[in-house]
């Protein structure tokens, strides 16, 4: 099992790497997807392949040379990693959302809204708050103290499972990282309703079937994300308590940092009709 477990882990990370390596090669050498949509979409395929990479090859590690040691030190850093990437997606996701929101509530006034400067700020802002966010997210578990316990029930270092190891009161702990997860996330979650509450309100308006479609069409694939990315999340950390951990929870935890990570770039290329011409233009 441990053979089977170490291959299928190496092709969902090789699927991974490859998957998201293509989207940004696509994205910057034709011209025709050099627009905001894709520019932030090369920065989520980033996070994607560095959240698999925070957790994938130390898995393949384990599995290989039966040695599933980690030190106090690499599983803060490989936590606060996860929660840096997480919470950088977020709030990409929701700059995603703006974007089509402009691009389809007021398409005149697009490419001045939408500016190459404006843009670039948007993308620093999204990964300097996403790693702010991680850093504050770590820093309670950091503080606790372990001298008891010390297997993780999980395949890598996630917060739920650490904590369960600690001997100090972890109450401040929970309550400042639950806290901190409910805002970041529940917040940028409204931010993205509002954006396609006005976005389906502007194409039910669309006098034409075939404008109400294109319209929707470039919306389709980040929305799709949207639902998946936050429903995991959502499950396993918008909960008041980290007083248990199932293999459920585990399941969810494989999918938000191994799954998605492939499914994302999939469904933007899948998904999307003029990802597909450039990727014929590029052949």
């Amino acid at each position: 099992m441990q053979l089977f477990y170490f291959s299928a882990f190496l092709v969902l990370y090789i699927l991974t790497v490859l998957a998201n390596l293509l989207i940004i090669t696509v994205v910057s050498i034709n011209s025709y997807l050099h627009n905001p949509m894709y520019f932030f979409l090369s920065n989520f395929a980033i996070l994607d392949t560095w959240c698999s990479t925070a957790v994938i090859p130390k898995t393949l590690s384990y599995l290989i040379t039966q040695n599933k040691v980690i030190s106090h030190s690499a599983c803060l850093a490989q936590l606060c990693f996860v929660f840096s990437v997480g919470p950088t997606e977020f709030f990409l996701l929701t700059v995603m959302a703006y974007d089509r929101y402009l691009a389809i509530c007021f398409p005149l006034q697009y490419a001045t809204l939408m500016n190459g400067h404006i843009c670039l700020y948007l993308a620093i802002g999204s990964w300097m708050s996403g790693f702010f966010t991680g850093w504050m997210l770590t820093i309670p578990t950091a503080m606790l103290n372990f001298c008891g316990p010390n297997i993780i029930d999980n395949f890598f270092c996630d917060y739920i499972p650490v904590v369960k190891l600690s001997c100090s009161d972890t109450y401040i702990s929970q309550t400042v990282f639950f806290s901190f997860a409910w805002v970041v996330v529940l917040t940028s979650l409204m931010f993205i309703d509002v954006s396609y509450s006005y976005i389906i309100t502007t194409i039910v308006r669309i006098p034409s079937s075939l404008g109400r479609q294109k319209a929707f069409s470039t919306c389709t694939a980040n929305l799709t994300v949207v639902l998946i990315f936050y429903g995991t999340v959502i499950f396993m950390y918008v909960r008041p308590r980290a007083s248990y951990f199932s293999d459920k929870d585990k399941i969810i935890s494989l999918f938000y940092t191994v799954i998605t990570p492939l499914l994302n770039p999939l469904i933007y290329s899948l998904r999307n009709t003029q990802f597909k011409k450039a990727m014929k233009r590029a052949k």
